[in-house]
């Protein structure tokens, strides 16, 4: 088997762009989320418009089964809350946990269990207590608990909980 004999290529990847902290962000990743690893790194073989030959240019990595590309290609593009990953966590330390981790790196808080890493990917960190009370078919239940999300930044279980009881 040779080198390009290695290389994986998935039949669909998500690629998002970086500049120049495709790396960094695969490691935090790997670093806070279960089935997450960085597979490869990839140098620039020559030089390119926001990169050097040698520079990291793409980083493969699997975040939670989803196979992503990590490209660094420069200041052009940011990323915006129109794209985000959705995490569905089972109690209130799991939700804190990847609320805390992505917090406490530089990201900031949004709106009903929103935030966003520090270099611009959006995430919804959801227990699925409150995807399931949001999806009740009694819609005095997904009322209530979709009300008191609007009131949340990091989602409390306790309070959807409630919500849910009325």
């Amino acid at each position: 088997m040779t080198e390009k004999d290695d290389v994986s290529i998935s039949k669909n990847t998500v690629c998002l762009w970086y500049d120049g902290e495709a790396e960094p962000a695969a490691r935090f990743y790997a670093q806070v989320f279960p089935e997450t690893k960085v597979k490869a790194v990839h140098r620039a073989p020559g030089d390119y418009p926001s990169g050097k030959q040698g520079d990291v240019l793409t980083v493969e990595f699997d975040l939670m089964g989803i196979s992503c590309l990590g490209l660094n290609g420069g200041p052009a593009f940011q990323h915006c809350e129109a794209f985000s990953f959705q995490v569905a966590t089972q109690d209130q330390a799991e939700t804190d946990r990847y609320w805390d981790a992505i917090i406490e790196n530089g990201g900031q808080e949004s709106a009903c269990g929103w935030c966003k890493d520090k270099w611009g990917i959006s995430w919804q960190i959801t227990p699925v207590v409150l995807s399931k009370a949001i999806a009740d078919p009694d819609p005095g239940v997904a009322q209530r608990a979709f009300a008191a999300m609007m009131e949340m930044t990091r989602i409390d279980i306790a309070k959807i909980e409630a919500a849910v009881r009325g």
